[in-house]
């Protein structure tokens, strides 16, 4: 087939994958911000009324363990349904086979271990809410398939309804629970009727995708897709979690529940902006992969899409770390205001950083990430533990924006650049919402300064700062359209 053949074929689908990947990203966010805003009233009602920080330091441990679990349940193989070309109902019985045998062998490991891994980690009575929380495990892999025919169609209208279904159930029996006395035990449960809805939801969203079978040489074809994939996203989630085994190994359990409450917040705008991108930029990457041009401009676009919505969020959290803290959790919760600053900083960092694995992983460059993940893993490990020792939580949040800053963000760089996307390309997605960041914390802190951390006051300080980071990023309104690259 000739070169201007191929032009001619494709150029008429590129419209088409446009108006899906704008739908499903608008779908994504509003499915993101509705379930994360519902997610942040129900912690503040918990926080408030029901449970102290010893509570949260036990529900950070089991998290911890359940979302290192997750990144390798089902082996990277369901990235497949995504990634790969053809009908992927001719693999997906073979998916959902490989998936289920090890979520569940997972399960039954972390059953057996759970007092162990309990104890290491510095709160014994997690053991119970571990073996309850991680019983999603097995329904996640399980989910696994139907889930990513959702992803690969861009049906995030449907993914909406079936997150939803998850949250309204999660949360429901999460709150009666904790208004019962069951403490963090309240979250596991939550977290297992909420996982079991979604499952239920997936499938009736994606009609007859839950279907066993076996392919041997589809197995093997899978497996050697998508370990590589299991293994970097295993580095990367002990890379975001290590933190809670360190604070909860060498600091007390008063510590890692301010601990982990600051590093929730912190959470807000990754998983309110780069969860709701993820959950479309995969699979628009792969489309681009083959043509280097379009997969660079349409990384810098998503970029900077991405640090335009995040950093006045980060900053305002961080300039108002103490007073936002105490209006919203109450006073007994202000030590989590110390690290808080700190924590979004990385958060802003784990926002690149996520969008560049998931174009790393559209364009085959596997090798690169385990590299950069295990690299980031050796080298956070003893800063992290360090910064415990000398300086509580806040050497914690600070040893992480250390080796994020210093060392990971130069070496994802690297990786981005031999895949073909520039640091020109980067600087230029970046420019503009780092400029109107720091113009928005001169003027952040200056009004609050002058003006004081009452309610109104705050309302007006993080209006007045968000309106001069919005006149800060206009000029790069054309680039993030796509109209300038």
């Amino acid at each position: 087939m000739t070169a201007a053949g191929t032009d001619a074929e494709t150029a008429p689908a590129a419209p088409s994958l446009g108006r899906k990947v704008g739908s499903a990203a608008r779908w994504s966010l509003i499915n993101t911000v509705v379930m994360r805003l519902g997610n942040f009233a129900t912690g503040i009602i918990l926080a408030r009324f029901f449970l102290g920080p010893e509570a949260w330091g036990v529900y950070g441990i089991a998290q911890t363990v359940l979302l290192v679990l997750l990144s390798a349940n089902e082996l990277g193989v369901s990235l497949a349904i995504v990634r790969w070309e053809g009908d992927p109902r001719r693999f997906a019985p073979t998916v959902l086979t490989l998936s289920a045998l090890s979520s569940g062998l997972l399960y039954v490991v972390l059953f057996a271990v759970a007092p162990a891994v309990a104890g290491v980690l510095g709160s014994p009575e997690a053991s119970g809410v571990l073996r309850v929380m991680c019983l999603c495990v097995v329904l996640d892999g399980l989910s696994q398939v139907p889930a990513g025919f959702l992803t690969r169609e861009f049906a995030q209208g449907r993914r909406m309804a079936v997150d939803g279904l998850n949250f309204v159930l999660s949360t429901a029996v999460t709150l009666l629970l904790a208004v019962d006395g069951w403490g963090a035990m309240s979250f596991a449960w939550g977290s297992v009727v909420g996982n079991v809805a979604a499952l239920i939801g997936c499938c009736l969203a994606a009609p007859g995708t839950l279907r066993f079978g076996w392919d041997r040489e589809q197995a093997k074809a899978l497996l050697r897709f998508g370990l590589p994939l299991a293994g970097a996203s295993m580095l990367a989630l002990g890379v975001v979690n290590v933190d809670t085994m360190v604070v909860g190994s060498a600091l007390d359990a008063l510590a890692l529940g301010f601990y982990v409450l600051a590093f929730n917040i912190s959470g807000w705008p990754v998983r309110i902006i780069s969860e709701a991108a993820r959950r479309v930029s995969f699979a628009g990457f792969s489309r681009l992969a083959d043509s280097p041009q379009a997969l660079a401009a349409g990384f810098g676009r998503a970029l900077g899409v991405v640090m335009t919505g995040t950093v006045p969020l980060c900053v305002l959290l961080a300039a108002l770390a103490g007073p936002l803290v105490e209006l919203i959790y109450g006073a007994r919760w202000l030590p989590a205001a110390r690290a808080l600053p700190w924590l979004m900083a990385l958060g802003l960092v784990r926002i690149g950083c996520e969008l560049a694995y998931d174009c790393l992983v559209a364009i085959g460059r596997r090798r690169s990430l385990i590299g950069v993940q295990g690299l980031w893993l050796v080298l956070l490990l003893p800063a992290l533990v360090v910064g415990a020792r000398t300086g509580g939580i806040v050497g914690v949040a600070q040893g992480h924006v250390l080796v994020a800053g210093a060392v990971v963000v130069p070496v994802f760089l690297l990786a981005l650049h031999r895949g073909g996307i520039r640091l020109g390309t980067v600087a230029r997605a970046c420019a503009w919402p780092f400029l109107g960041g720091a113009v928005m914390t001169v003027v952040v802190l200056g009004l609050e300064r002058y003006l004081g951390d009452g309610v109104l006051a705050l309302l007006a300080t993080g209006t007045a700062g968000t309106l001069v980071y919005g006149l800060c990023v206009l000029p790069s309104r054309s680039l993030l359209r796509g109209q300038a690259a």
